[in-house]
């Protein structure tokens, strides 16, 4: 009896504030969306969104589609590479520059992207300087090819450290066994190393999903108007109009979004984990 209840006054801060700093914000939100002020059921906020914003959550879905598909190669070739590759300073090199990103915030990071990828931006000029272009010929890419080269450099980091990190805790005598097969390391890493991460690769992309859905500095710093992600309606309606109830009625959208990503990752990993069972 006395362990019971020392074990729950051990618990009780950590439950306490998870009650505190997410499940209550969570309800009071999902009761707001579906709420008028008089705390009457209605779905007339939800029509508000669609009507509204149908083209932002499209444009939130394929930036968020398209950023986690590269993240996917990106990260999966940076992995491979601090695994499989020969030769040691290329990999310390590597190593190196790839957890630069993970030490920025993402409002730095936005800034960051704004100054290089702007017209007369850092990454134009430098073209400018070495005569590949000239000046007539710079291109912006702030708007929404800007938002996802943002989103893929800073979770670059994060989701290569997860991945990499599953590639180094394999059993290397079955590498070795490939190599000594005359395995290439292409088919090495999608016969033998591929198979055996998946499920941290689906971890690393369901939380930069839910990260990038998360992030209100980057649709507003590199992004050129209309349209936008969710998360910028969101601040939106409430800076403008203070109207929370259609603001959070877009977050109830977003965690449809999230949702789905991560039920399609887990009924795949269910499903992985019946075959080999």
């Amino acid at each position: 009896m006395r362990a019971s209840t020392s074990n729950l006054l051990l618990i009780a801060p950590a439950a306490f504030m998870v009650l505190a700093l997410f499940l209550y914000p969570l309800f009071f939100s999902l009761v707001s969306a579906f709420t008028q002020d008089d705390l009457s059921f209605t779905l007339e906020h939800f029509v508000k969104v669609f009507e509204l914003y149908s083209n932002d959550i499209k444009f939130t879905v394929i930036i968020v589609l398209s950023s986690v598909a590269l993240l996917a190669i990106l990260s999966i070739a940076i992995a491979a590479t601090l695994t499989l590759s020969p030769f040691p300073k290329l990999v310390a090199v590597l190593a190196l520059l790839y957890r630069l990103p993970l030490f920025i915030p993402f409002i730095v990071a936005a800034q960051m992207m704004r100054t290089f990828l702007a017209k007369n931006g850092l990454m134009n000029n430098t073209l400018v300087a070495m005569g590949v272009m000239t000046p007539l010929e710079t291109v912006s890419l702030l708007g929404w090819s800007g938002i996802i080269i943002t989103f893929v450099w800073k979770q670059l980091a994060f989701s290569t450290l997860l991945i990499s990190g599953a590639m180094a805790a394999l059993d290397r005598d079955q590498i070795q066994a490939a190599q000594n097969l005359g395995a290439s390391r292409l088919r090495i890493l999608a016969d033998v190393i591929l198979p055996q991460v998946m499920p941290s690769i689906g971890v690393a992309l369901v939380l930069s999903t839910v990260t990038i859905m998360s992030v209100l500095s980057v649709p507003l710093m590199i992004g050129t108007g209309s349209p936008t992600m969710i998360t910028a309606d969101m601040a939106f309606r409430v800076n403008a109009y203070g109207d929370y109830h259609v603001a959070n009625a877009l977050g109830v959208v977003s965690y449809l979004i999230c949702a789905s990503l991560a039920w399609f990752y887990l009924r795949q990993s269910l499903k992985d984990k019946g075959a080999t069972a």
